[in-house]
């Protein structure tokens, strides 16, 4: 079964926010690390965190730069073109990617600032000494042509005589070779994009204020294919670089009808705007059946009867089985022979493992025989998501309901008894929070 990449962009997405949602599904630090000191790039360091947004646990990714590489991202107004000009200065996104052709002006504006103007030249250079997978590389090297193209359109100029500003500087290609690399160590080959959620508004960058989306998100968007929907947040949302890695890993436009959430990762994005930015990656699995429901399968039914079994030889011989991999163990009371009462047990089990269970249910409970019959089951398709509480994160099991009829929850009990104890609170405050959790969760991305 494949495994499916979900970028959820309601939100907007940005180099650094896609590198922080791929290291919260798991991508490996160590990988990461080798790749980018393989660079031989100086002036930057990378810091990896958490943040909180709107009560979320993110994983929160920052290139950090030296005085020499510094800029205005984070100065909101500054940014939204309501500051004033600051002299001399080349501010850039992080994360950004705006470029300007070679014209008569560039040798003195070049020679001030050689260390941030890299042509693609100069871009295969670094990503051909860097030591990456021969699919890290290619996706970095494919992130840098798309925005490329998009800036060379943009100016209207040969794409060989774009030279990069913003996309050329340390923290630009920190973020594309990082985010490549953290998605190839994830061993994912298809990555569903459906829509990128823009902001309005103006931007300023190195050619002035221009409008959101600017023109190189437009032009990547353009080329691509890559859905654009304008929100009512003010600012820009999808920065070129984001705009560029959707387009250069995207392989499908849209959800399979119904999927299995195999794994979530919130990735924190870093401007101070009205509503946080976060990007949500989900790993999912297609399931194959539009109700939400997994195919028929077989298991193996085994039962017994017992009338000489304490409750305690009961609830131990049911931890045995469970921990031995049964898909369920109960036991139900039963009137016997000359109305004595009893219990019968009950075990379900995939096929072939009859045996081997049998020869626990006779060796931990007092019955002298098993019986055992095999018939077919439907289940819900089931994943599960973690989810932000006052007392902390919690883990909730989910199940989507045939016909669109919703999402069965219910929190971990281990981890909310757990919780409840520590907190001192009810264990019904505790599991409704998580459950609520995951419901009020989609709202944050409401228009």
């Amino acid at each position: 079964m494949d495994t499916i990449l979900y970028l959820d962009c309601q939100t907007g997405i940005s180099g650094d926010m896609a590198v922080a949602a791929l290291l919260d599904l798991g991508a490996d630090r160590a990988a990461l690390d080798a790749a980018l000191a393989s660079l031989r790039l100086d002036g930057f360091k990378i810091e990896i965190g958490r943040a909180k947004k709107s009560g979320l646990d993110c994983c929160d990714f920052h290139v950090a730069l030296d005085a020499t590489h510094a800029n205005h991202d984070h100065d909101m107004a500054w940014l939204y073109g309501h500051g004033k000009e600051v002299p001399h200065a080349h501010p850039h996104h992080h994360d950004g990617a705006h470029a300007h052709p070679l014209g008569e002006d560039h040798h003195a504006h070049h020679s001030a600032h050689s260390h941030e103007h890299r042509g693609m030249p100069e871009i295969r250079e670094i990503l051909g000494r860097a030591t990456l997978t021969d699919r890290a590389r290619e996706m970095a090297l494919r992130t840098f042509e798309i925005l490329a193209r998009a800036e060379a359109k943009a100016h209207g100029t040969a794409v060989d005589d774009v030279h990069f500003h913003e996309v050329g500087a340390v923290d630009s290609i920190v973020d594309i070779v990082a985010a490549a690399t953290c998605l190839d160590n994830l061993g994912v080959r298809r990555v569903a994009v459906p829509v990128l959620c823009e902001g309005h508004g103006t931007v300023r960058c190195q050619h002035g204020i221009l409008p959101v989306p600017v023109p190189a998100v437009a032009n990547v968007a353009a080329e691509a294919g890559l859905p654009l929907r304008i929100t009512d947040l003010e600012g820009e949302r999808v920065t070129p670089t984001g705009a560029a890695f959707a387009a250069a890993i995207r392989t499908e436009a849209a959800l399979p009808p119904a999927f299995r959430i195999t794994k979530v990762g919130l990735g924190a994005g870093k401007r101070a705007y009205e509503r946080p930015s976060v990007l949500r990656a989900m790993l999912v699995e297609e399931v194959d059946s539009s109700l939400g429901r997994t195919a028929p399968e077989t298991v193996a039914k085994m039962e017994c009867e017992l009338d000489d079994a304490t409750g305690e030889e009961l609830g131990f011989a049911m931890e045995r089985m469970l921990a031995a991999g049964a898909l369920e163990v109960d036991y139900a009371p039963v009137f016997m022979k000359k109305n004595r009462p009893g219990w019968r047990l009950t075990l379900l089990c995939r096929p072939g493992e009859e045996e081997r269970f049998a020869e626990l249910v006779l060796s931990e409970t007092p019955t002298l025989g098993v019986r055992w019959t095999r018939m077919t089951r439907r289940t819900l398709a089931r994943g599960s998501v973690s989810t932000m509480t006052p007392w902390g994160e919690l883990s909730v099991k989910t199940a989507e309901a045939p016909d669109g009829a919703g999402t069965k929850l219910h929190a971990e009990y281990e981890e909310a008894a757990r919780t409840a104890r520590k907190a001192n609170v009810p264990l019904r405050a505790v599991t409704r929070a998580a459950e609520r959790g995951v419901i009020d969760f989609p709202r944050l991305y409401a228009r």
